[in-house]
């Protein structure tokens, strides 16, 4: 059975009823079987959300930062401006916040469940909850903000779009569940009853065990999740990957299936506008395109939107995988279709700042002239410097972080070249970098390879590593490697290539 946000909850409420018949009737702590209830139910599912993200911390960064750039959009041009260089510089952050955020979340579960410190734990859920709606409920509104509409011009604001939100999910549950934006908006909703619950009532909260053995369980809980975080992101991949491009996976069928399916979707409904009074009406496709005339433009309608059927497979980001070169050539195939192992090295952000200078250059013109020789009547071309004129111009080189740059020197260097050496292809793929980073990038690692491009986002879901290494067949992930666990290749060799 597939997990939906229903499933998951009528899940939570059983974990939460076994504990509540526990408590009440083993430990007889309770003082109110709702009170009781409503602990437990939204502990364990602030430990299920904390953790499904404690997997992934990067995943929960990245989704910071579209927030923190949809802020910084949001807010720069209004009278608010002030506020938006605060977002860049947050993003700077957003590892750290990801970190906090989600220790913070697993923490208040379990203070919840123990019923350690009721009114701080109750002010706490209220603020982080009410922290969850504010994002969730931005999210779903800014559907109805069109394209080029700053969200507080609410005199502008549209019939709802799915396509008008920037930031298509919360990340509530990472990857592990991805929720529309209005289910995530009603769920946090929801969750404020138990919260002011919470506040008003937290004298009637249970609690388990003694003052000191549930603050060793916190801090002993804090620590090992510090550590579980960092190991999620720092020194290996995500133990658990809930994303598309898992080890294994077909890419290669599933992106022909999705596209399949897509391609099978069929437009049933249209949504109008009446510019002249606003009214929004829908009609079939067979209606309006039998009566266009009437529902035209020069009549004041206009589209809305379309509505379609649902495609039998629900894409995912393996539709959007998309690799070029610097030419703008298409080469998703070599990866999709080539039947030979493909070292994938991918870095979906170089680490680096742009140094421009001033240099100057000269610019020849030349004088071309003709000669008939009397005797032969041969023409001759005569080409002489006419002049020469200086002029400067501006050109871009790169300092590069050293220590990321090592990487790729010392460890990815080795390991392409005893692959090509073998017989095998190496590509390096680049988010985010024009074609002059990409050929400074390639003369400071000195790696001989095929240099591609692709979308940053698309390279961030592959793998969560800068670099990271991933082994390709046959259209299919055979392995993935974080920077800081890559074998030498001669274990590479006797593990995965036969």
């Amino acid at each position: 059975m597939k997990l939906t946000i229903t499933t998951l909850i009528i899940g939570v409420a059983i974990v939460a009823s076994i504990l509540t018949a526990i408590i009440g009737f083993g430990f007889k702590k309770h003082k109110s079987w709702l009170m009781t209830f409503l602990q437990n139910f939204t502990g364990v599912l602030f430990i299920f959300s904390g953790w499904v993200k404690a997997v992934d911390p990067l995943g929960t960064a990245y989704k910071m930062e579209q927030y923190f750039m949809e802020f910084e959009y949001t807010f720069q041009d209004t009278w608010m401006s002030f506020i938006a260089p605060l977002f860049p510089w947050l993003s700077n952050y957003a590892v750290l916040f990801s970190v906090v955020m989600i220790i913070f979340e697993i923490v208040l579960g379990l203070m919840l469940l123990l019923g350690m410190k009721g009114k701080l734990s109750s002010w706490l859920f209220l603020i982080l909850v009410g922290f969850f709606t504010f994002l969730t409920g931005f999210t779903f509104l800014t559907g109805y903000v069109p394209e080029g509409v700053n969200f507080f011009d609410f005199g502008n604001w549209g019939a709802y779009k799915a396509s008008n939100m920037k930031v298509t999910d919360c990340g509530c549950f990472g990857d592990f569940i991805k929720l529309e934006p209005k289910t995530s908006f009603l769920k946090d909703v929801f969750l404020l009853i138990p919260a002011f619950y919470f506040v008003f009532k937290h004298k009637d909260m249970h609690q388990l065990f003694t003052k000191t053995i549930r603050q060793a369980i916190v801090g002993i809980a804090t620590v090992g999740l510090l550590i579980y975080c960092f190991s999620n992101y720092m020194w290996d991949l995500p133990h658990a990957d809930f994303r598309p491009f898992k080890i294994g996976v077909d890419v290669a069928g599933i992106r022909q299936a999705e596209n399949d399916a897509q391609a099978e979707v069929q437009v049933v409904a249209w949504k109008l506008k009446n510019e002249n009074d606003d009214k929004i009406i829908e009609l079939s496709t067979d209606v309006y395109f039998s009566q266009l005339d009437k529902y035209s433009k020069k009549n004041g309608w206009s589209v809305v939107e379309q509505i379609s059927t649902e495609p039998s497979i629900k894409p995912t980001k393996i539709s959007e995988f998309e690799i070029t070169d610097y030419d703008g050539n298409d080469v998703t195939y070599e990866y999709l279709e080539g039947e030979e192992y493909n070292f994938m090295i991918i870095s979906h952000k170089l680490y680096g700042d742009a140094i421009q200078s001033e240099v100057e250059v000269s610019d020849t013109t030349y004088v071309t002239d003709t000669i008939v020789t009397p005797d032969s009547e041969e023409v001759l071309v005569n080409q002489s410097i006419g002049e020469i004129k200086k002029r400067m111009e501006t050109v871009t080189d790169y300092s590069w972080d050293k220590e990321w740059l090592n990487k790729y020197i010392e460890q990815i260097k080795p390991l392409t070249e005893k692959a090509k050496a073998d017989g095998h292809k190496v590509s390096i793929v680049l988010g985010g970098a024009d074609k002059n980073a990409a050929i400074k990038f390639a003369e400071a690692v000195g790696i001989n390879a095929d240099y591609y491009s692709a979308d940053d986002i698309l390279l961030k879901t592959i793998v969560r590593s800068n670099p990271g290494i991933v082994l390709w067949k046959d259209g299919k992930i055979v392995y993935k490697w974080h920077i800081s666990k890559l074998p030498e290749y001669e274990s590479i060799s006797n593990s995965y290539l036969k």
